[in-house]
């Protein structure tokens, strides 16, 4: 897999960039996204942000940014690092109003802060976090290795990043099971759900587009990071990667 691939959008019969139409599908789908996102990974996507949590431990992280933060979920499992702050950035407006209203009930908000960013242009000072994650964001950057830059950028020096993607199972049977799960159940009943029929249409398309696994570590040396490391989960239907900052 390469970056070279030919860019996937939500809406390719539309006009605008793959970020204004990113923006623009999770505002269609913010209100139904929480519970769609649940039942169509059987619950297993929360066992994966625990995990992440698990390797976020093993470093001091007294501050935090999460990107593509969407509706808060890492943000706020992440808050019990006990870090001092954690910033939440995403491009959805629509998704960050579902998100404050979930930190606000968890009265988390003097730890916690959503607020509009975008990952490529970060409106932080470099070497500011110690700790930068994002959970199934990456693959929707219009330009990867631009976002992986600037999220090293605000990285302190010894800092880690903590990437959770969805991969490609590679394991016989489970992986032609899974990619007619993916490709042809999953749109139809996000399509049901959402009333959105390109936003789970292009979730599959945007995963097989996304250089996974080695290919993305290999992204992620080039654009600086160090110590890279992959962590499969689920017999790689997602998987957490790793990189230090010099």
């Amino acid at each position: 897999m390469s970056e070279s691939k030919k860019e996937v959008r939500p809406y390719a019969d539309q006009e605008g960039t793959k970020k204004e139409q990113v923006a623009q599908m999770f505002d269609n789908i913010a209100h139904s996204y929480d519970r769609l996102n649940h039942i169509l990974s059987l619950g297993i996507d929360k066992g994966w942000r625990k995990t992440l949590l698990k390797m976020a431990k093993n470093q001091s992280a007294d501050q935090v940014l999460d990107v593509a933060t969407g509706t808060g979920d890492l943000a706020i499992a992440l808050s019990k690092l006990n870090s001092t702050k954690i910033t939440g950035v995403d491009i959805s407006n629509g998704m960050l109003d579902i998100g404050r209203i979930k930190v606000r009930k968890k009265m988390l908000d003097a730890q916690i802060e959503l607020t509009y960013g975008d990952s490529e242009n970060l409106p932080f000072d470099d070497n500011t976090f110690d700790l930068v994650t994002v959970a199934f964001g990456v693959r929707n950057f219009e330009n990867l290795e631009k976002g992986m830059r600037e999220m090293l950028r605000v990285l302190k020096p010894g800092g880690q990043i903590l990437v959770l993607e969805f991969s490609q199972p590679e394991v016989f049977p489970f992986a032609q099971l899974y990619k007619f799960y993916f490709k042809y159940i999953l749109p139809g009943i996000g399509r049901m759900l959402s009333k959105d029929a390109s936003a789970y249409t292009y979730l599959p398309a945007s995963v097989e587009a996304f250089p996974y696994g080695k290919a993305f570590t290999q992204v992620m040396e080039k654009c600086g990071y160090r110590d890279t490391s992959i962590r499969k989960l689920t017999l790689g239907v997602a998987s957490i990667y790793r990189g230090v900052k010099e």
